[in-house]
């Protein structure tokens, strides 16, 4: 029992850890088909499909953002199925977040500010049949963005995230007339 704990919390661990630098091949070996990511339904549309694919464009999005990403663990429980994964998140935002609603359209972005920032995090891992099939997580946004100069906003970067975000609207526009 002990090792299929230990198994099921490295498992948990990795899928954490790929999101700074792991390739699709990456989260095909640790990511079930229809896997679902709770936390998708605030990321890009692509984010909001199941399994591989969709977590590795979690990862995409994450870096178009932020550069030297990195997961530090600082706990992880196992219960039955469940991995819960106590981390510190940290890097340096060399591009626009762009922040999505319930739609999949982009709600705002954030310009880049250069600053880096380190947040905790828990994230919630279900696996069966030794893949992950369901993540979610609890996250310090507030932290982040305070540390990232977004919160709160000078009148300059107000105006820089109202033209990020209308530059972020026309590109969203313009993928989709692609489609």
């Amino acid at each position: 029992m002990a090792n299929e704990h230990s198994a099921i919390a490295d498992l948990a661990v990795r899928s954490i850890q790929i999101m700074g630098a792991g390739e699709l091949a990456d989260f095909e070996e640790v990511v079930h088909p229809e896997a679902y990511n709770r936390e998708g339904v605030q990321e890009p549309p692509a984010c909001r499909g199941n399994g591989p694919a969709a977590f590795y464009a979690t990862a995409l999005w994450l870096r178009q953002a932020f550069a030297d990403l990195r997961w530090q663990v600082h706990t992880v429980v196992t219960e039955g199925d469940v991995v819960a994964v106590h981390v510190t998140m940290a890097g340096r935002q060399i591009g626009p977040f762009v922040a999505f609603d319930v739609n999949g359209d982009v709600a705002q972005a954030f310009p880049a500010t250069g600053k880096s920032f380190a947040i905790t995090q828990t994230h919630w891992i279900r696996v069966v049949d030794g893949k992950v099939v369901e993540h979610w997580a609890n996250r310090d946004d507030l932290g982040m963005s305070m540390q990232l100069g977004w919160n709160p906003p000078t009148p300059r970067y107000l105006l820089r995230m109202r033209r990020a975000t209308k530059r972020a609207r026309r590109e969203q526009s313009a993928t989709s007339a692609q489609q």
